[in-house]
């Protein structure tokens, strides 16, 4: 297995860092095959025309960000658009200060395609479009594009993508504003195209600024952010993409805010997400949301506190840790297996050997005895997540490669080793007991 180092530096350091990388996920896939073929299947849905909705719930550390990275990656193959954030005390689905928008802006800075899979792309799809189009009038028409004609058959085709989206919500002044950018386009009007894509983004505070910058007398608001989502939807599949795919991650955010009152305004907000998706009121849009089990399942102040929501996701009388229901709206992240674990093992000590271009020291002995040690705590079977064991075994890399003449077995048979690992377990157990008594 060959890697680029830039690639193997991004996979090392973000792991050790205990964050998802944005590259290199297909060389430590491990485990996940059944989720990953379900929220694939949604993906092909999208593209057809259809939405989804779905919760990916798991402790920290499990996955469900790998998993998100994953799909985005694939989405972005599959010439999808892919817009994430996650939820902060700033950033929510509704609020009074601004939060649901703040969420909006987030997304629409990180749109993301295939060729721009860092994220501001707005400008890119809008572009692409308008040359998309003038291509296609050039190769059916034949006509030159210095002719007047050309133009004419051009604003023709621009303005069928733009009717179709009259009809929705909102879609009148979404329409006006695509035409204002494509005229712009062709002026080279730079000026224009800024202020249009600043007013896409969400960044006009005001309806008057608005009205006197661009002559629209409205602006994107924390109660309407998500029409305008389904809006984008409609317009990439008229643009040439597959679709949008949205991933809302860090849901926990939302179990946190102490009013009881802002918390069902934000869980409403997921449930009309939620009915539109399923009920087919929005097309060529999937929806994706990650948290904790407690934040979800929680009926005082997780999402199951709103009835509606409860009602609709709870687990049926049939499923449970061995009988994992992928099809339903809500995705439960099983724990990787001792063998999944050793396998990703073994993958991290390849990746780290051609970052550091060494042969690495690490026999199949010393990995079965790695894991042996991780999984031996005090509730190692229920509580440890692949972000406690990864950090650990590229630690055990690190010091292995600094010191040369000290075998694997040596440190992670030692004592210290350990000993370590027993003290971050306790110390893991009393901050989430604090976090538990601040909630």
């Amino acid at each position: 297995m060959k890697i680029p180092k830039r690639i193997a530096s991004a996979v090392i350091n973000s792991l050790k860092g205990g964050v998802v990388p944005r590259i290199g996920l297909p060389y430590i896939a491990v485990g996940r095959e059944k989720e990953i073929e379900a929220l694939l299947h949604d993906v092909n849905i999208i593209s057809d025309g259809g939405a989804s909705f779905r919760f990916i719930v798991g402790k920290y550390g499990s996955g469900k960000s790998f998993l998100l990275q994953t799909i985005r990656n694939y989405a972005m193959d599959k010439n999808f658009v892919v817009a994430d954030a996650d939820l902060s005390p700033e950033r929510r689905l509704q609020g009074t200060k601004g939060q649901g928008l703040a969420t909006y802006k987030e997304l629409m800075s990180n749109l993301s395609t295939k060729t721009r899979p860092e994220g501001g792309a707005l400008t890119l799809i809008l572009d692409r479009w308008i040359n998309s189009v003038r291509t296609d009038v050039l190769a059916q028409s034949n006509v030159s594009p210095e002719s007047p004609l050309f133009n004419e058959l051009v604003e023709k085709q621009i303005y069928e993508v733009i009717n179709a989206l009259s009809d929705m919500v909102h879609g009148f002044d979404f329409a006006k504003l695509l035409t204002s950018y494509y005229r712009a386009y062709v002026a080279g009007i730079d000026d224009e195209k800024a202020k249009i894509i600043k007013w896409f983004r969400g960044e006009y505070a005001t309806k008057s600024e608005a009205k006197s910058e661009l002559g629209v007398n409205i602006v994107i608001t924390d109660d309407d952010w998500y029409d305008y989502i389904k809006l984008f939807a409609a317009f990439l599949k008229k643009a040439g993409y597959s679709g949008l795919l949205v991933l809302v991650d860090e849901l926990v955010n939302i179990y946190k805010i102490p009013n009881a009152i802002t918390r069902q305004y934000n869980y409403e907000k997921i449930l009309t997400i939620y009915n539109d998706t399923l009920q087919g009121k929005a097309s060529h849009l999937g929806v994706i949301m990650c948290g904790t089990p407690q934040c979800v399942e929680d009926t005082r102040r997780g999402v199951y506190s709103y009835e509606a929501l409860r009602s609709r996701l709870a687990r049926g009388h049939f499923s449970n840790e061995g009988f994992n229901d992928m099809l339903s709206p809500v995705i439960y992240l099983e724990p990787l297996t001792y063998e999944e674990m050793l396998v990703l093992c073994e993958k991290l000590s390849d990746i780290h050997g051609q970052l550091f271009d060494y042969v690495p020291k690490v026999t199949q002995d010393d990995l079965v005895c790695f894991i042996k040690i991780e999984f031996a705590r005090i509730g190692a079977e229920k509580h440890i997540t692949p972000r406690e064991v990864i950090r650990d075994f590229i630690e055990v890399l690190n010091l292995a490669y600094q010191n040369p003449r000290v075998s694997v077995s040596q440190i992670i048979s030692s004592d210290s080793f350990e000993f370590a690992t027993g003290e971050d377990d306790t110390f893991a157990l009393v901050n989430e007991d604090i976090a538990e008594f601040e909630i």
